[in-house]
């Protein structure tokens, strides 16, 4: 439905450049888009490459396994299913380590591994688990503490303070994971009774 509706957009806009004799700037507009778009997506490549190297090397020094024990209690009470030496654990940490710091794109292969991994462990496979289910809620509501990928396009677009949605981004994000913990909570608690 959405692609429909940009289309509709689309096509109407080109109509009525044309009749009104400005099909130059509906050009000259979509070489400007997709040149911003290049220079863009070059310049989140430099971040993106940046913190996935990080956290590779977090990986490697044993640090993520560090990780996983440190914020074990906590991990444990939100995944309660999930066995003590699980490898989706690391894969979770590493998930919502790279969305705390706002690299929304860089979490999504450890999303990936982390859902490979407790579908391993998943007793109904044609079913989403519950640590599934709350794996899901964190990753997608998880508090962004430094928002890198917002920043850099911030900066790319030359914005004169690109850091000011530091503070905005910190209270959205964290009453969005504070609801979904609680709803998931309150949702399985019931489905317990």
């Amino acid at each position: 439905m959405v692609n429909a509706i940009w289309l509709f957009m689309l096509v109407t806009g080109i109509i009525v450049a044309a009749l009104n004799g400005r099909i130059d700037t509906v050009t000259e507009s979509a070489m400007k888009a997709a040149e911003l778009g290049v220079e863009t997506a070059f310049g989140l490549i430099g971040v993106m490459s940046l913190w996935l190297g990080l956290m590779k090397l977090a990986e490697e020094a044993g640090f993520v396994r560090a990780l996983a024990r440190f914020f074990g209690p906590v991990i444990r009470r939100l995944f309660p299913t999930i066995r003590e030496d699980s490898p989706a654990l690391g894969a979770i940490i590493l998930n919502l380590s790279a969305n705390v710091l706002g690299l929304g794109n860089a979490a999504t292969p450890f999303g990936l591994k982390a859902m490979q991994e407790l579908q391993k462990e998943n007793p109904n496979p044609d079913t989403a688990s519950p640590a599934m289910i709350t794996f899901l809620a964190l990753n997608t509501s998880c508090i962004t503490l430094i928002p890198a990928t917002i920043i850099a396009v911030r900066l790319k677009a030359q914005s004169v303070h690109p850091t000011e949605i530091i503070g905005p981004t910190i209270f959205a994000t964290g009453c969005a994971m504070t609801i979904a913990i609680l709803v998931d909570y309150l949702i399985r608690r019931r489905s317990r009774s």
